[in-house]
């Protein structure tokens, strides 16, 4: 099942950028064209008022019978070991042209999302009950496209998941834990809600460790956006992670192009080759190199693509990691992980799947130096 999901989705935007790249020396008329909503932007209706509190709103969240981010690889011993609270927010899984915003009620947009949610969000079920909101994710295609509409289905986006974390914060008891996260569109969304309901409030104190994982974001300037630094040390709480895989040899140009113009990024404000965020998955640091055999375990696709199975096995030791001076993330190689790869060995689709098992250990490893540093340590 993920296999296909996941490739069908690769494949989409493998070619949409492959053809940016034969674009690049035309309009930016033509790849909106060929990418872009065929219509105007469409103002979507306000969410009626508490719209979280039904759990129809969730992919993932306490008390669902069918609960995508509670899967494990096979063989692994289902077990919560700390006592964090997960917000994660979802990769874009709405690939159609028909409106900018995807609507709720799409089936293949929801389909999507549950098995990347497998894949990703359910690294972090060890530490604590994951949250994954349903929201109007901004269209594929609107990525592909500058300007306000770009812009206004962004921000419908974020309104979405804003109204979701303001429920999921009401649910928990004072003072719990919390762990935020998010890959590529749900990375930018993260990033904005740190800068918009985290960054120099109380609630701060309780954040347990961000993930932005799959989004640019420029380093120089990421304590600055979300009023977290980056995560310098492995068992260092209250800190933001981030990264994007490329293997070697790797040619980032056409994501720097694209995403560089983005305010909420710190990139609008500094020079094209600015460094990125890159905390190693590997080392819980950010920069640095780690070998293969430090990768506890990669998660594969599904070779049987079994409509029962959401993910294959973990393969420890696939890939090493290296932070490049660019800050893009160098995974050696190109590893035999899926049949679809984007322009410049960039490997976005797996940035959470390649260090699955890394990843798991890194949030449990930051709740208890929360623990550590609430309870009187010296962190």
């Amino acid at each position: 099942m993920i296999k296909r999901v996941i490739q069908a989705g690769a494949l989409f935007v493998a070619l949409a950028l492959l053809c940016l790249g034969v674009l690049s020396q035309c309009s930016a008329q033509i790849s909106r064209y060929a990418f872009a909503p065929t219509h105007g932007f469409e103002p979507g209706a306000p969410l009626p008022p508490r719209a979280y509190d039904d759990a129809a709103m969730w992919i993932a969240r306490p008390g669902l019978a069918r609960d995508p981010a509670q899967w494990l690889p096979p063989g692994m011993i289902h077990g919560v070991t700390g006592d964090a609270a997960v917000f994660f927010v979802h990769p874009t899984s709405y690939l159609s042209r028909n409106h900018w915003n995807a609507p709720l009620t799409d089936a293949d947009s929801r389909r999507r999302a549950e098995v990347l949610v497998a894949a990703t969000a359910s690294a972090f079920n060890s530490v604590g009950p994951v949250w994954v909101p349903r929201y109007r994710q901004a269209a594929f295609g609107a990525f592909l496209t500058e300007g306000a509409e770009r812009q206004r289905a962004m921000d419908l986006a974020y309104g979405d998941v804003r109204a979701a974390f303001a429920t999921f914060l009401t649910t928990l008891p004072p003072e719990t834990p919390i762990v935020l996260a998010g890959h590529s569109q749900g990375a930018w969304i993260v990033a904005r809600l740190l800068r918009d309901m985290v960054r120099g409030k109380p609630l701060a104190r309780r954040i347990v460790a961000a993930y932005a994982i799959g989004w640019p974001i420029v380093a120089s300037r990421a304590a600055a956006e979300t009023g977290l630094p980056p995560c310098s040390a492995p068992d260092q709480a209250g800190c933001l992670a981030g990264w994007i895989s490329f293997a070697e040899p790797a040619d980032p140009r056409l994501l720097i192009q694209a995403y560089h113009p983005w305010p909420e990024t710190g990139a609008a404000t500094q020079p094209a080759d600015a460094p990125l965020l890159c905390v190693n998955p590997l080392t819980g640091t950010q920069g640095g190199a780690a070998p293969r055999s430090a990768n506890r375990g990669t998660l594969l696709p599904d070779e049987n693509d079994d409509e029962t199975e959401r993910a294959g096995p973990l393969v420890p030791a696939l890939v090493p990691a290296h932070c490049s001076a660019q800050g893009i993330l160098l995974i050696g190689s190109p590893p035999e992980i899926g049949l679809f790869v984007l322009p410049g060995n960039n490997y976005h689709v797996y940035d959470i799947p390649l260090f699955w098992a890394n990843l798991r250990a890194d949030a449990l490893r930051r709740s208890a130096a929360w623990h550590q540093k609430r309870d009187g340590g010296t962190r």
